[in-house]
């Protein structure tokens, strides 16, 4: 096993020292593995932060019952006391039609429309609070609907559900692209390995004539390929940090104006190092396509 771990780091070494040695060409490839995984990288931080944000906004969805314009006391208080006892119903709050039109009386752009009316036109009410999400609270909206002196029952969950589709829709589209691009870095370690086995190509024939096996050629190539996909991972972290930066001064100028200080937040350490291990696995994939294909045919002559 010490042996093992020996000639891991050996190479390990040497491939650095290589990588050193070409600082323009390793630059190159670390940039361009670096800005394709920052693209699906940056959209997936932004999708965070703003689903964070969309569950404090939603909060639990809200109903809203409106009562017949004939019900009284006794039917209000026997609604309230069945409201308290359906599963996942809680915090049932009475509005009166004067309470609510007392409401519309003290909003400034309402007060003369509301000055000018002879009659309420306004119904009681009963808003409620649910423990479910948007699924849940249209579940409950024919059992609310069947209820007594209930006349018309509005969910606020519509707009929490085109919410939550866009943000599926954006988690889609961020998977679809992060496909794409780690296609792409895939297929960059590939050529970059490719050009390495024909550069080398007579130290490889050489190696083969003393007696080299195939495990001892091939591991240089795959821990340039990790190391190159760790570096890449590291370029994609750095380039994505440094534009959340950079975002965050306009996006707090507009929070602000809101009353709000929201704000872009990085990522944790066990994401950062799962981006870093992503990365590292792609490299060592782009190197193990590129080997098998090209290593076989070189033989000693």
């Amino acid at each position: 096993m010490s042996t093992w771990l020996r000639q891991h780091w050996q190479t390990f070494r040497l491939t650095l020292g290589r990588l050193a040695r070409n600082p323009l060409a390793t630059l190159l490839n670390v940039t361009v593995i670096g800005v394709a995984l920052a693209l699906p990288l940056g959209g997936y931080m932004l999708l965070q932060n703003l689903g964070g944000v969309a569950h404090q906004v939603t909060g639990n969805p809200q109903v809203s019952l409106f009562l017949a314009r004939d019900a009284n006391k006794d039917d209000i208080s026997a609604l309230e006391a069945r409201l308290k006892q359906i599963p996942g119903v809680r915090a049932p709050r009475f509005i009166s039609r004067d309470e609510a039109l007392e409401g519309l009386r003290q909003s400034e752009n309402l007060s003369d429309v509301i000055a000018a009316l002879r009659t309420n036109p306004l119904p009681d009410a009963f808003v409620l609070e649910t423990n479910g999400g948007a699924a849940e609270v249209e579940k409950l909206e024919a059992q609310l609907r069947a209820l007594p002196k209930v006349a018309h029952v509005q969910l606020d969950s519509t707009w929490v559900k085109r919410l939550e589709s866009l943000l599926a829709l954006g988690r889609m589209t961020v998977l679809i692209l992060a496909t794409l691009l780690a296609c792409g870095l895939v297929a960059v370690t590939f050529n970059t390995i490719r050009l390495q086995i024909v550069t080398q190509k007579d130290e490889i024939e050489v190696s083969k004539l003393i007696g080299a096996t195939d495990s001892f050629i091939r591991r240089p190539f795959f821990h340039l390929g990790l190391i190159q996909g760790g570096l890449g991972g590291m370029a994609a972290l750095a380039i994505v940090y440094l534009s959340m930066h950079v975002l965050n001064r306009s996006i707090l100028q507009v929070a602000q104006l809101y009353g709000s200080d929201f704000r872009l937040n990085f990522f944790g350490l066990p994401d950062c190092l799962a981006l870093l291990a992503f990365a590292a696995v792609l490299g060592w994939l782009g190197a193990y396509m590129s080997v098998s294909r090209h290593l076989s045919g070189i033989e000693p002559r």
